[in-house]
């Protein structure tokens, strides 16, 4: 009996220890409708801004409301990963913000951001082939980085991603579609799979 009651010591300081360096109220809906936001955003530029057969021109009014779509696919996609999170971390008695989840986004943003401005200074030369590649494969770094501070199966996402991206890059042709799978599918695919998993159990 001491020895079972000693082994539960240790695995409930073991949780406690992982609780404390990770942050775990992360939101698998979030990740669904993020995925939803995505495929919707790209309905939108394939219907209504992308020229049939032909480039988008840096500087032109396409490629300014593609970015504006790419901007608010972003910012909802942050949103509702706040706003769900921090009902998940409330139910569960935890903080959203702290040590940890400030470490989580410093070491997701710094691969992000030096991706987005690495594709900003490749689109101001006028290279547009491997825009989707890169933005899938700095994606994927950044949720590798940061998935030790957060649910290790992110890290799983991360790898799919960079894979992705690199595949993309092989066939620059098709990069809207492989940004649709990477940021649309795959997110729907994942969230999904924690939602039922973690969140429905």
């Amino acid at each position: 009996m001491e020895s079972k009651k000693y082994l539960e010591d240790i695995t409930e300081i073991k949780d406690l220890m992982s609780r404390s360096s990770r942050f775990i109220s992360l939101s698998g809906l979030s990740g669904i409708l993020a995925g939803v936001y995505a495929i919707t955003g790209a309905i939108v530029a394939y219907i209504f801004l992308l020229p049939k057969g032909d480039y988008v021109v840096l500087h032109s009014w396409n490629f300014k409301m593609i970015v504006g779509v790419l901007f608010a696919v972003a910012v909802l996609s942050m949103v509702t990963a706040y706003l769900l999170s921090s009902k998940k971390a409330k139910k569960n008695n935890e903080k959203v913000w702290d040590e940890t989840t400030k470490r989580l986004l410093i070491n997701f943003l710094i691969p992000l951001v030096t991706g987005g401005i690495y594709i900003l200074i490749k689109l101001n030369s006028q290279h547009y082939g491997l825009t989707a590649s890169l933005m899938l494969i700095f994606y994927g770094l950044a949720l590798v980085n940061a998935s030790k501070y957060t649910i290790g199966n992110v890290k799983y996402l991360g790898y799919v991603q960079i894979v992705l991206g690199l595949i993309c890059a092989a066939f620059p042709g098709y990069g809207f579609w492989f940004w649709i799978l990477g940021f649309g599918l795959l997110h729907v695919i994942y969230g999904s799979l924690i939602y039922f998993k973690e969140e429905k159990a």
